[in-house]
């Protein structure tokens, strides 16, 4: 069985729907921007590319927490999705769809595909009894709480037992086909803690899960029965196949997925792993669809060391983070201090620290105290140097030429802090090499043609970590770009040739005697945090 077809032309990528309960926090945040960092390096080698984002606006705990706030559920809605919006923007986040599932046309896509099931004898009407986590919007399996009825992920949340009669999917028919996609498809699920994960639920047994709630107003009623209205994450999961159509299309499966399906890599959090790896191929199979490529579960962030809530008075506000220090630093800490996959910490002393000494210290420094020294040496022009004039073995440029390929390979496999430290890793043998060249010494003794040679070998490799860093700090890179003569962005989505991966990428071949602009800190030292 051939499960999905993966098309190396075009990449498309989700974030979760995000719930609108409230305002977005720093883990939502963290995804997104990860997301946009796959998005961004895709671009860059030239492919077509969708990235998907948006929100998940259905459902009993939408209905309560707008009722708590005087608000109907829609004017709920419009008002955290503004928040969700904003806040992406303020974070350079380049997403192409915003998908919200109270959209009109979501409705359309939502009762086709569940007429495919239907159809297909997958959804029957069944009674249920048994603990509802409403924040999870999820009946419980007794393993799955703590003591005194807790969901074991609102741990501060009793969940609510009902008995009532719903509509249910029958996963437990496609106990085999999944086991089967598990094994031909090993990196459907990632990391292999999380595909570990799947694995040990799946091999005790498949369930049916119910489809559909009672006494909820707020959703899709369901359209052989408006008496139950569909659950929220029937609902919400289709939202990435609505995102897929064109403006002008006729919302029909047809129409959605022509282009962009299946989706190459659903970026999620581990806690909605289930739904992603397990219900959402069961549901495309009895569909007659094929199943997305990829589900990555990235980990749970901490700060100093401690689960962060309100009631601890310890959440990060990524609005603040970001006016405080900027959308670069914001984006380049969470992406290299954290091992994509498993859990991480935010300390605000870490931080700071690590943005002084890869951002200002190793990466500035050097771009800019080089930059004065051709300015002094060679009449503010790159030196009259070509890459080729470098031997191979000088090292860097040994390292340089090789750079690309480890790093396409950790943004591919997600490892994020892998590829910061591979770029960084040159950049401190490129000031290393610059002391110990000591350019200033070779001009007062008259070797003119070597400290060009000198100067021309940090300056490439210099750009050469702009490029490849520049999905994860797009700014910072403009900068270096800037200075070294280029008039390119790298916030324009449609890079095009004038910096194409091909070329770009490889090492020697900033132009000899371009005109460089004036040196300029591309990251001021931040100051530490008050204790």
């Amino acid at each position: 069985m051939t499960f999905s077809a993966i098309n190396n032309d075009r990449f498309s990528i989700t974030t979760p729907l995000y719930y609108v309960n409230d305002l977005p926090h720093i883990g939502s945040a963290y995804t997104t921007i990860a997301a946009d960092v796959i998005a961004r390096f895709n671009r860059l080698q030239g492919k077509p590319v969708l990235m998907i984002t948006g929100t998940d606006e259905h459902g009993q705990k939408i209905q309560r927490t707008a009722e708590a706030l005087g608000r109907s559920p829609q004017e709920h809605c419009d008002q955290v999705v503004a928040g969700f919006k904003s806040l992406w923007d303020q974070l350079n986040i380049q997403y192409d769809r915003f998908s919200r599932t109270t959209a009109t046309r979501h409705e359309a896509i939502v009762n086709e595909f569940f007429q495919r099931v239907w159809e297909q004898g997958d959804i029957y009407l069944g009674q249920q009894q048994g603990w509802y986590c409403v924040s999870c919007e999820e009946f419980k399996e007794d393993r799955d709480l703590l003591d005194g009825h807790r969901c074991s992920i609102h741990t501060n949340r009793e969940a609510e037992w009902r008995d009532e009669q719903n509509y249910f999917f029958r996963l437990s028919k496609y106990q085999h086909q999944l086991e089967q996609l598990y094994q031909e498809q090993p990196e459907f699920i990632q990391p292999e803690s999380r595909r570990n994960e799947v694995l040990s639920f799946v091999n005790r047994g498949l369930q049916d899960f119910s489809v559909s709630r009672v006494n909820m107003d707020w959703g899709f009623p369901v359209p052989v029965d408006p008496n139950h209205t569909l659950y929220v994450w029937f609902d919400a999961l289709l939202a990435y196949v609505t995102a897929l159509l064109e403006p002008e299309d006729e919302p029909t499966l047809e129409k959605a997925l022509s282009y962009w399906w299946p989706i190459s890599i659903h970026l999620i959090g581990k806690d909605i792993l289930r739904f992603h790896a397990v219900y959402w191929p069961a549901m495309l199979m009895s569909a007659g669809l094929p199943v997305s490529c990829r589900v990555f579960g990235h980990g749970f962030l901490t700060k100093d060391g401690q689960k962060m809530g309100k009631s601890l008075g310890n959440v990060i506000d990524p609005v603040e983070l970001i006016s405080r220090y900027g959308s670069d630093a914001v984006r380049y800490y969470f992406l290299k201090e954290i091992e994509f996959g498993r859990d991480g910490d935010f300390s605000e002393l870490r931080f700071v620290n690590t943005l002084n000494a890869d951002l200002a210290n190793d990466l500035g420094n050097l771009l800019n105290r080089t930059l004065k020294m051709v300015q002094k040496y060679c009449d503010r022009n790159v030196p009259s140097v070509a890459g080729n004039d470098i031997v191979d073995s000088d090292l860097l440029k040994s390292k340089g030429l090789i750079l690309a390929k480890e790093v396409t390979q950790a943004y591919e496999a997600l490892a994020f802090s892998h590829a910061c430290e591979a770029i960084f890793a040159l950049v401190r043998a490129s000031n290393k090499y610059i002391d110990e060249q000591a350019p200033w010494t070779l001009y007062k003794q008259g070797q003119q043609a070597t400290v060009e040679q000198v100067l021309y070998t940090v300056l490439e490799t210099v750009r050469l970590a702009a490029y490849l860093l520049s999905p994860i700090i797009p700014n910072i890179s403009n900068a270096v770009y800037r200075q070294l003569g280029f008039s390119v962005d790298f916030n324009q989505k449609e890079i095009g040739a004038a910096i194409a991966f091909d070329d770009h990428a490889r090492w020697g071949i900033l132009p000899s005697g371009q005109a460089l602009g004036d040196p300029e800190p591309i990251f001021r030292r931040l100051d530490p945090p008050a204790e």
